[in-house]
């Protein structure tokens, strides 16, 4: 019984510690609403291009007019703003559940290992669409991500990895299938992440 004990003990002990490195209340619902919200942002680019060039989805388009861009980065900055918006409301949401702060310094060190990544992939993704290089954006954003998430995964829960590493993957096929980006870029932010959000749901939310 001593033993069995001092087991438990340990275990508990490993246990704490696991929670206070690593930043676990991420919402499932979030990812599910973050897909959703790129699926939606997708369908309104692919409107905006198809209106631009009625071959864009068969043809490699290297160029696209200052409008057409301004209207693009405005549909990505709406995804990005409500996709934030509904992951701080369902992490705080489940923070509160679990009884957790979410600010502090595992949060601090997630949020760097983080944006590392996604800053310096969105200023060469920047700078790659203001030169005209379009087809390069959407397979960059891709992988980009997916090693931000895969840097963060070691302060959060490891089931991120495998987001990440199916989004870099995803990328590298895109820049093989030059023309066809936006479709790669739905599939990755829209599908990946709704499918990844309801398996995050299933296996750590429901029944909390």
């Amino acid at each position: 019984m001593e033993k069995e004990k001092y087991i438990q003990d340990l275990a508990d002990i490993k246990d704490m510690m696991e929670k206070s490195s690593r930043f676990i209340s991420l919402s499932g619902l979030s990812g599910v609403l973050a897909g959703t919200f790129a699926l939606i942002g997708a369908y309104l680019a692919w409107g905006v291009l198809y209106k631009f060039d009625s071959y864009f989805t068969r043809t490699f388009v290297t160029y696209v007019p200052k409008t057409v861009l301004y209207q693009l980065i405005l549909i990505g900055a709406g995804v990005l703003i409500l996709s934030l918006a509904a992951g701080m409301f369902f992490t705080q949401r489940m923070a509160k559940k679990q009884g957790r702060q979410i600010w502090d310094d595992t949060t601090k060190r997630l949020l760097l290992h983080l944006f590392i990544p996604l800053v310096t992939g969105g200023l060469f993704l920047g700078i790659l669409l203001f030169k005209g290089l379009i087809a390069i954006v959407s397979p960059g954003t891709l992988i980009f991500y997916g090693l931000a998430l895969i840097n963060a995964s070691k302060y959060t829960i490891r089931d991120i990895q495998y987001l990440g590493i199916s989004e870099i993957i995803l990328g590298l096929v895109a820049t093989y299938f030059i023309g066809y980006g936006l479709f790669f870029w739905a599939f990755g932010f829209g599908v990946l992440h709704i499918i990844y959000g309801i398996v995050m749901y299933f296996k750590y939310e429901k029944g909390q």
